[in-house]
Formats: structure tokens, sequence, C-alpha cells
């Protein structure tokens, strides 16, 4: 049993949708302090791993395509450091946060997780919804503000200040959680 879980939120994309060539942008600032922390989460036995990816409207999708369409998609440089290994953890979800209508809750609640790391994509969408979610939940919140995309500066500024107010969430760099 764990009691921190490292969430790695809506990472497997393609790029392939209005708003991505500014997105990818901010999404390569991130990926290596992402891919370095969840590499220390992969060597920790205290941490579980799991990823928490958009469905994007496929019913059918196994994560196994989740990865193979993101990794054939515009930015595969920004999927390949970061794509999970064969036996991870990795679920789908339909809306912006990583709790509504799938088993995130019931899982951590199995492992015994207390404390959720908040990373991906985008901040002010998908990561502001899970952190409320989980905020809810009574879990405590952290966001690596190095390792979470945003699509509007302003709007991810905001949105990281809205999560250390209003949900207590701890915002420092992706080097100083895990340690």
């Amino acid at each position: 049993m764990a009691d921190t879980a490292l969430l790695v939120v809506d990472m497997l994309n393609a790029y392939r949708h209005p708003d991505a060539e500014e997105l990818a942008g901010n999404v390569a600032d991130i990926v290596e302090p992402l891919s370095e922390l969840i590499s220390r989460a992969r060597d920790r036995d205290d941490v579980e791993l799991i990823y928490v990816n958009d469905n994007y409207g496929d019913f059918t999708a196994e994560p196994s395509d989740l990865v193979h369409a993101a990794l054939e998609g515009t930015r595969p440089d920004l999927v390949r450091p970061i794509a999970p290994e064969k036996g991870c953890r990795v679920m789908t979800k339909v809306r912006h946060s990583a709790f509504y209508a799938t088993p995130l809750d019931y899982l951590l609640s199995r492992l015994e997780v207390e404390k959720v790391i908040l990373t991906g994509q985008v901040t002010e969408q998908c990561i502001l919804y899970s952190a409320l979610d989980a905020y809810v939940r009574h879990y405590a919140v952290v966001v690596p503000k190095d390792a979470v995309a945003h699509i509007d500066t302003h709007l991810g500024s905001a949105a990281l200040a809205m999560m250390e107010r209003n949900m207590g969430a701890e915002i420092l760099p992706a080097a100083h959680c895990l340690t």
C-alpha cells in the first residue's frame, strides 16, 4: 500500500485538436521534469503511478490504443518520454476530472492513498477540476507547477492560485515532490 499516488493526466494526446499547437508548446516545457518525476515514482514502493486519460469519445479504446494513437500523433516527442510502461495502471475518463465517472476514487481508497500529486494537462481545465474533486474527497493535493501544462498563461496561473488558496494544494517544483 502507498500513501501517495502520482496521477499523470491526459498526457496521451495526439495533438490533433484546435488548440494543439499552443498546448504542445507548453507541454514541451514540462516533459523533462515530468519524466524525471515519473521515473522517481517508478523506483519507489510507497508511490502509486496512475495514468488517467481522456478516451476522446472512443468507448472501445483500450489503454494501449491511447498510447499508440498518441505515439502516432503529431508530437510523439512529447509522449515517448512519459508513456506508461507495460503493466502500469491506466484508466480512461470521459470528462475533465480524473475522478468523474472513473474508478479512481475506489482504487485510491483500496491502495490507502492519502495524497495525490497531479501532473499533466491542462492546468486550467482537467488539472483544476481533478484537484477540486480530490480535495472534496479529502485527499491532500500537490501540484508540481513545472509538471503541468496550460493553454492560456493567465488562466493557468489563476488555476494554480485557486488550487493553492481554495483547496490547500501544495504548489511546488517537481524536483521537490517525492523527496
